[in-house]
């Protein structure tokens, strides 16, 4: 728990010394901190889609870049990963009010006989602090779960995560089952976990396989800004 003297160094900073600062609480993990900042920014009139995109977006980018490039490691991420939900739990009911855009959504959950959840939470939460919506259906999803989270929820992207190599064909059952119901064109299908790989990604017909996290929203960014751009000239 930050104490008063820390609080009270926080709140003096000027803005332009205040978002660099939280970047760093972001990337040491340091969760009070974060919700001072954000409560701070809010008192000064920052919009809220502002906070998130300037503090709290960005701070992610930078978590995200170094763990691609092998300076951070999941623990930590996990870490900023929590600091980031805890800003964005005061932010998100302002963002609703004020009816922000968001970058995309996702609905994520790991296959059906798969338990795992580390790296498919991780996925959420860095999602999450790139400014995606996610709906994380959790574990062990049948194909009807996820038909079923697809029509109600109306994403633009589907998850799928699978850690044993047991587990991982059944993403195929999925993604075949979309081709059948004639619904497979309507989604950016993404996919990955430990025993994966690109080849397997293209051959059961993923849009792209996700090796980590940070290369999950990378892919997932410039999927939909391609999205968006064959919309407006479609």
């Amino acid at each position: 728990m930050a104490d008063a003297e820390d609080d009270l160094i926080l709140s003096e900073l000027p803005d332009e010394e205040l978002v660099p600062q939280m970047h760093d609480d972001l990337y040491d993990g340091l969760k009070e901190e974060i919700e001072e900042g954000v409560h701070i920014l809010l008192d000064r009139g920052w919009a809220p889609y502002t906070i998130l995109t300037e503090a709290l977006v960005a701070g992610m980018t930078i978590v995200g870049r170094d763990f691609r490039d092998g300076i951070l490691f999941v623990p930590e991420v996990l870490l900023s990963a929590n600091a980031m939900k805890a800003g964005m739990a005061i932010l998100k009911p302002l963002l609703a009010e004020t009816d922000a855009p968001t970058v995309g959504r996702m609905v994520i959950g790991t296959v059906k006989g798969d338990i795992h959840d580390i790296g498919k939470n991780l996925v959420s939460m860095m999602m999450e602090g790139a400014g995606f919506e996610v709906i994380d259906i959790g574990i062990n999803n049948p194909v009807e779960k996820y038909l079923e989270a697809l029509e109600t929820e109306k994403p633009d992207i589907l998850g799928m995560s699978a850690l044993l190599t047991t587990t991982m064909p059944y993403m195929k059952t999925v993604i075949d089952t979309m081709v059948q119901e004639g619904i497979r064109d309507d989604y950016i299908v993404l996919v990955g976990g430990a025993p994966l790989n690109e080849e397997f990604g293209r051959a059961i017909g993923a849009d792209a396989y996700c090796r980590d996290a940070a290369v999950a929203v990378e892919t997932a960014k410039a999927m939909m800004t391609r999205k968006h751009n064959s919309m407006a000239l479609g």
